[in-house]
């Protein structure tokens, strides 16, 4: 199994998290997203993101891999039984990625001054929002750890690098990140640069 992206990224995090998670060996490729080689060209037609290949299989969508991950190992099971909860946990995924996810995007380009004052503010106002949420289950939404902490643990790593701290009314977001922080896999997936993220 080999996975190619620059190392750092929040989608990369997200699929290392959920390898180390299960224990899965890989092999890790950094290169440039935005300029991958050309022998990787013809897998990836929108290069713009990770691939991750397994033998046969490539697949470039970080959500699709981590579900090809979790079905293909699938212990310890990051994904509900039940086919409603199944659903709740995609549709709660997609959402942490339109809600969340999309500011970030914003963030790590720096590009506009006034883009990314207004980006850091949602997604600040967004995880407050949350807050109330993170009191009712150990996990997000769940008793049990799944692929929705998987997507959120990188983007709450990351909040120190878009300069977004959380007020006091965000407590349980802050205590539920120290929780998921603390997991092994999650120590175990980080790259020399994600470890520098919060220093």
């Amino acid at each position: 199994m080999t996975l190619y992206s620059d190392g750092s990224c929040l989608e990369s995090h997200c699929v290392r998290l959920v390898m180390a998670e299960k224990g899965i060996q890989f092999d890790l490729h950094v290169i440039d997203p935005k300029n991958p080689p050309d022998t990787l060209q013809p897998l990836e037609p929108y290069t713009d993101g990770i691939i991750f290949t397994d033998r046969e299989v490539v697949l470039y969508e970080p959500q699709i891999i981590i579900e090809y991950l979790d079905e293909r190992f699938p212990h310890p099971p990051l994904m509900p039984v039940d086919p409603v909860a199944r659903a709740n946990n995609r549709l709660c995924r997609y959402r942490i990625q339109r809600d969340l996810y999309r500011h970030t995007e914003v963030l790590q380009q720096a590009s506009n001054k006034k883009k990314s004052a207004t980006a850091r503010r949602k997604l600040r106002e967004n995880l407050i929002s949350l807050a109330p949420i993170f009191t009712q289950k150990n996990y997000f939404m769940a008793d049990d750890y799944s692929l929705m902490d998987c997507c959120l643990a990188p983007l709450l790593w990351r909040l120190p690098l878009f300069e977004i701290e959380l007020p006091k009314q965000a407590k349980p977001v802050i205590n539920y990140a120290n929780r998921l922080f603390s997991r092994e896999p999650f120590q175990n997936c980080l790259s020399k640069t994600e470890r520098e993220m919060c220093t």
